[in-house]
């Protein structure tokens, strides 16, 4: 009896899953065919971005003095309906839907944090946030492709929200120069357009980062606070066996590669190579993981699978100067970190030159842009924290433990809790004393579905704890002078001959032939076999004959092993593939006479550098010393704070919030300016960083009557008061010196 129920069970389970599995076969191929119709559909529209918000024109690039295929849009808020243009009021009437609101959504996912829209933030003073995608293969608006994303987030804080869209085709012959200085009249007319404003906000996601800190090294009197998310900027940066993407320029013989693909597309690189490229990184994902997830989970999975091939699937070309200078200079030739990146000529991109604080957000689980790539800059830009501090800059680094690199920018979970976080931190950016910084997010205990940010001081060896050292990068020198060389003979002796057989016919051959968009077009209705795909898919969901297989099934159960067993073998591939590549990089290029492409330094070079740098921080210590005694009741109140707030190296949003309170609440000190007040701040943060016992025992040449000795300290310990907790021991320490200074 036993064994005939077992025989029965199997007979049922097999029987369920072969009319699931069959269903689910059929409307995973319905799905591709719609895949493959919303990529011609996409292309047919010439291929907009994928943002979920409306948005109108602000500047179009392409009209400018030295035409970009770029171009500035405003984000029209859903919320309000007066900001609604007339193509989405069509939309409205044409397929109703109910809109998505600021207070009203999944319950699983609740906002989580509290709504100010402009009622409560006028536009007018808000500063305005400005968004800038990647233009690395894919068009632009994956950072804005869901309610719950940063221009979600922005819009919730009541933030103006701006957005640098580009075109698919480049402008012919346009430079990244051309672009850098199209996107510095966008935000030079964002200051126009919000006069009383801030200085605007500019998020970049990956390569829009880098693009960011062109803007910001180029013209830093023009915006305000940067973030920089799964950027590189030290492209060299990663761990051996980890991170093998960067020996990819090596193992290719550098630039030369694409310098010929630019000229097989006749002047244009072909974005579908670059995405092709990230797919290559995880064949696992790409040849089965994505798919089967869509297989495995298709009563639910498409509509999120659909949106994002939607973007993924969308290619766009660069130039081919901009191309050889973004493989040349900085993925391959790293001068961007090291003051080498030459954009105009005769003038070198110095990131220095940007005094604006910097949020740069990287994750352990992005193998595209690893952290070190996000972060190894500092260390080479700076060398010491009193380099950042005697430049007056603000960095703050943001880690995340496993999210993916698309996830940094795209993920609703991200957004509603580090993006949303770091937008509501803009303001306090300006108040922080310089330094190296590290950002933690905490849920708050006191204020449930809100958070707890707090900046804890970081030094440069923490920096390093994440990179296994910089002596791995000694291979790259050769590969930037081999590089160089190959891209010579091959500009001499092959280009012209390749140039003389190629045309724009050919070259959009070549680019409809390429397997990245081949597997959309053939999967579509322009394939006469996948029509029946559709009626049978409508017959199964309109009938309402779908039937699930159990999770129990003892087939679904072998499926889903069989599954794994496939992503374990070809990450085993994966792995044995980067092995393979890692060896020979080295094998070519960290042989003993591959040093001769080291570059020369001399040791008396290097000491020579290293006095100029220690006779400027002398010369600035100096300075800060020297204005010890200088200043009034503000000045003074604000170096008492900052000192007891710098005792533990740790600041919080509540103490910022908190110091704000004060200022507001004192006859004295509310009516400074909130830019005056900022660079107070600046100043004595200075100061107490120079040295804090002289800058304590120097109160009372501030506060020079006993009156104003008197305020201070009561202003003092309403501060204390209002923290609702008792001062830590090294807070302690620094509030008795100052007592004691201030009554002796």
């Amino acid at each position: 009896m036993i064994q005939a129920a077992e025989t029965l069970k199997w007979v049922s389970d097999g029987y369920e899953y072969w009319r699931d599995s069959t269903q689910r076969s059929i409307l995973f191929g319905d799905a591709m065919r719609k895949r493959g119709n919303i990529y011609l559909d996409h292309l047919r529209d010439e291929q907009p971005p994928v943002l979920f918000f409306d948005h109108e024109m602000i500047q179009d690039g392409r009209n400018f003095e030295r035409p970009v295929n770029y171009a500035l849009v405003r984000i029209l808020d859903r919320r309000l309906e007066e900001k609604q243009d007339r193509r989405q009021k069509r939309k409205t009437q044409k397929q109703p839907r109910k809109q998505p609101e600021a207070d009203l959504r999944d319950p699983d996912h609740p906002r989580r944090h509290k709504v100010s829209i402009a009622e409560d933030s006028p536009e007018a003073t808000s500063r305005p946030i400005v968004i800038i995608d990647p233009r690395a293969g894919h068009g632009p608006g994956i950072g804005g492709s869901k309610q719950d994303s940063q221009i979600g987030m922005a819009l919730d804080a009541g933030h103006p929200v701006y957005f640098m869209i580009f075109f698919i085709d480049p402008v012919p012959d346009q430079t990244l120069a051309d672009v850098r200085n199209a996107q510095i009249k966008f935000v030079e007319k964002i200051r126009e357009l919000h006069p009383k404003a801030p200085k605007p906000a500019v998020i970049g996601n990956c390569q829009g980062g880098w693009a960011a800190a062109l803007i910001g090294a180029e013209r830093p009197d023009l915006v305000g606070p940067m973030v920089f998310n799964g950027s590189p900027l030290s492209y060299w940066g990663g761990i051996e066996g980890v991170h093998p993407m960067r020996y990819m320029g090596g193992l290719w013989g550098g630039v030369w590669i694409n310098s010929f693909l630019s000229d097989l597309g006749n002047n244009k690189f072909d974005g579908a190579n670059l995405v092709a490229n990230f797919e290559n990184l995880n064949p696992a994902n790409t040849l089965w993981a994505k798919q089967y997830n869509l297989y495995s989970k298709i009563d639910t999975e498409e509509k999120r699978y659909l949106d994002f091939e939607r973007w993924w699937g969308g290619f766009f070309s660069l130039s081919g100067e901009e191309i050889h200078t973004t493989v040349d200079s900085l993925f391959v030739g790293n001068k961007l970190e090291q003051g080498e990146f030459e954009l105009d000529e005769g003038r070198m991109v110095d990131l220095k030159h940007n005094n604006n604080p910097v949020v740069i957000f990287a994750s352990f689980g992005d193998n595209i842009t690893p952290p070190q790539q996000a972060f190894n800059w500092i260390i080479k830009t700076y060398g010491t924290v009193n380099e950042i501090k005697r430049r007056g800059q603000v960095i703050v680094c943001i880690e995340h433990e496993n999210i993916g690199h698309l996830g940094i920018f795209v993920s609703a979970k991200i957004a509603r809790k580090e993006h949303k976080e770091i937008i509501a931190s803009f303001d306090m950016l300006d108040w922080l004393p310089p330094g190296l910084y590290q950002m933690t997010i905490e849920e708050d205990p006191d204020e449930p579905g809100e958070y707890k940010v707090s900046y804890f001081e970081k030094r440069m060896k923490d920096i390093m704890t994440f990179d296994d050292g910089f002596e791995d990068e000694k291979a790259f020198f050769p590969v930037r002078t081999l590089s160089r060389i190959n891209d010579i003979v091959y500009r001499l002796m092959v280009s012209p001959w390749v140039k003389l057989g190629t045309n724009e016919l050919t070259a959009e051959t070549l680019r409809q032939l390429h397997p990245q968009r081949t597997q959309r077009y053939l999967l579509s209705d322009l394939n006469p076999w996948l029509l029946p795909l559709a009626v049978c898919a409508s017959m199964i969901k309109d009938n309402d004959i779908r039937a699930p297989v159990p999770e129990g099934n003892v087939f679904y159960q072998m499926e889903k092993y069989v599954s794994d067993v496939i992503v374990e073998r070809l990450d085993g591939y994966r792995e044995m593939r980067d092995s393979l590549l890692e060896t020979t990089f080295k094998f070519m290029y960290e042989t003993p006479w591959m040093e001769i492409f080291e570059p020369l330094t001399s040791s008396e070079e290097t000491k020579a550098g290293a006095a100029r740098l220690e006779d400027l921080r002398r010369k600035d210590a100096e300075q800060w010393l020297a204005q010890m005694d200088k200043g009034d009741f503000p000045d003074a109140v604000i170096r008492i704070l900052l000192a007891v707030g710098l005792a533990d190296q740790k600041l919080g949003r509540k103490g910022y919030e908190l110091m704000t309170q004060l200022i507001e609440e004192n006859k004295e000190l509310k009516d400074i300016r909130v830019r005056d007040m900022a660079q107070i701040v600046r100043t004595q943060a200075r100061i107490v960083q120079t040295d804090t016992d002289q800058a304590i025992e120097s109160l009372p040449r501030l506060l020079t009557t006993k009156k104003k000795r008197q305020q201070a300290l009561s202003l003092l310990k309403k501060a204390i008061k209002l923290t609702g907790r008792e001062p830590k021991p090294s807070e302690a320490q620094v509030l008795d010196k100052i007592q004691t200074v201030l009554e002796g």
